[in-house]
């Protein structure tokens, strides 16, 4: 396999933050000897997180096996997810806020199409769909586990007991039309097409808000590899957590 430099647009501070984890996983373990020193091997997560690199690309362009690619890739996934902000920490710094912002976003997996809990009407594709909370400036508070990509996003949102959390915290949330039902803390706009002109003035100011999410839809999928996942399903949550660990460990 021919291999050529490459590089990932990510701070040199991003590397350090994941090197000193890994450094502080290993002395934790107890570990002697590997074939990559924590440097390396936070450099070849972050190729595979960053740039959606394979493991056999990855193995090829670090001089190791596949089998040892997987491993210390998902070592240092589990090390960043362990770290993600739980529902009541991301609660506490959105108390904060003005005001918070919830979506819904459907991660790709390739999966086959006899895989039905995986499909998901609204996108016409499989996939996993992630609760994500942000502030009025699109920055990213919290990332929910991944559920089945034919979850609704009300029914994802409670599952995760986001709404619970919204109501117990009096915490202002706007959202889209995908969240109608609940009678909560969660605003959204008015459906029909005979609407009153106070409503499609209501629905004009209130799309100037979610559309801020967009920017952090844009952000996490910044990440290469969310864009389509391949991994078991079981990993996704894992990733997304780490993902988001490592974007708040850059900003």
């Amino acid at each position: 396999m021919l291999v050529y430099p490459s590089s990932i647009d990510l701070s040199s501070r991003t590397l350090r933050y994941l090197t000193g984890r890994l450094v502080a996983q290993r002395r934790e373990i107890g570990t002697r000897w590997r074939c990559l020193t924590p440097g390396r091997q936070a450099l070849l997560a972050l190729a595979h997180l960053r740039c959606g690199d394979t493991y056999a690309q990855l193995a090829a362009g670090f001089r190791i096996g596949i089998a040892t690619a997987y491993r210390y890739i998902r070592e240092a996934v589990d090390v960043l997810a362990a770290l993600a902000p739980t529902l009541a920490e991301a609660m506490r710094i959105a108390r904060t806020k003005a005001l918070v912002i919830l979506d819904g976003t459907l991660l790709p997996i390739d999966r086959i199409a006899t895989d039905t809990p995986y499909y998901s009407g609204k996108h016409k594709r499989h996939g996993m769909n992630v609760q994500v909370l942000t502030d009025l400036f699109g920055r990213l508070l919290r990332a929910s586990p991944a559920l089945p990509g034919s979850t609704h996003d009300l029914t994802a949102a409670r599952t995760h007991g986001i709404v619970d959390a919204l109501t117990d915290a009096d915490l202002k949330c706007w959202a889209d039309k995908a969240y109608h039902g609940d009678d909560g803390p969660i605003r959204v706009p008015f459906r029909g097409r005979r609407l009153k002109r106070w409503q499609r003035r209501h629905n004009s100011t209130h799309a100037k808000i979610p559309c801020l999410d967009e920017q952090a839809m844009a952000t996490l999928k910044s990440w290469r590899l969310l864009r389509k996942l391949r991994c078991s399903t079981n990993r996704i949550t894992a990733i997304v957590q780490a993902v988001l660990v490592l974007h708040h460990a850059s900003a």
